[in-house]
């Protein structure tokens, strides 16, 4: 599914520990690594395309995580046309996103990269919260930076509340 620009919306998430590192998927059988994503089906609400894909992806139920924020609007990338099937080129331009920022309020141990009979990653790590910037496939770096920035608020408030014993 398609918007009318080309783009297929999608959602991106950030789950980070309590020392505020993020989750970083290696693509299964390759080298490179990201954040977790996915399409949103028709009917679906951004949220319900996260914990959906979070669960297919990362093995992790809505108890596992709390959301902490999420982005005010669609990110985009284009994607190159040579990474374009065929069938969609003139049509597909690349991805439009928004972005979740979790906590894990599990533990590592609820992370299965084998949940589903499609996984998508086949090995995973913590990560400094800006490193991804700099590793992830070039075209995703600006949609990357774009949604750390924005989320990194969250972090910020909730670091707050915590210095100051406030609840949400």
């Amino acid at each position: 599914m398609l918007d009318k620009d080309g783009y297929r919306p999608n959602v991106g998430i950030i789950l980070c520990n309590a020392r505020n590192q993020v989750f970083w998927g290696k693509r299964i059988r390759e080298h490179s690594w990201q954040f977790p994503q996915g399409g949103i089906k028709p009917g679906e609400s951004p949220e319900q395309a996260m914990y959906r894909e979070l669960l297919e992806e990362v093995g992790l139920e809505s108890r596992h995580v709390r959301i902490l924020g999420r982005t005010k609007d669609w990110l985009r990338y284009n994607v190159p046309t040579n990474w374009i099937r065929r069938e969609w080129r003139g049509s597909y331009k690349g991805q439009k996103q928004i972005w979740f920022l979790l906590r894990l309020v599990g533990r590592d141990c609820d992370v299965s990269l084998r949940k589903t009979n499609h996984p998508e990653f086949d090995a995973w790590r913590w990560n400094d919260y800006w490193a991804p910037v700099e590793s992830v496939i070039e075209f995703k770096r600006d949609v990357y930076a774009q949604a750390l920035k924005e989320l990194e608020r969250y972090l910020i408030a909730e670091h707050y509340r915590a210095r100051h014993g406030e609840s949400r």
